[in-house]
């Protein structure tokens, strides 16, 4: 569980997708991360994947 600063300076929970745990996928606290926000509950969300810095070398 994640908590995730937005864009829009909302903050949400993040869980890690199935794939993502299946993975063993580790995300830094700068990283930036694509998610799935929840219909019912907005402060709920799944992150899907990370997303490539543009300041990394990767």
């Amino acid at each position: 569980m994640l908590r995730i600063h937005l864009d829009n300076e909302d903050r949400i929970l993040g869980y890690g997708s199935g794939r993502i745990q299946r993975s063993f996928i580790r995300i830094p606290t700068e990283d930036r991360v694509k998610i799935e926000r929840s219909h019912y509950d907005s402060t709920k969300g799944h992150i899907v994947s990370r997303l490539r810095n543009k300041d990394s070398n990767d």
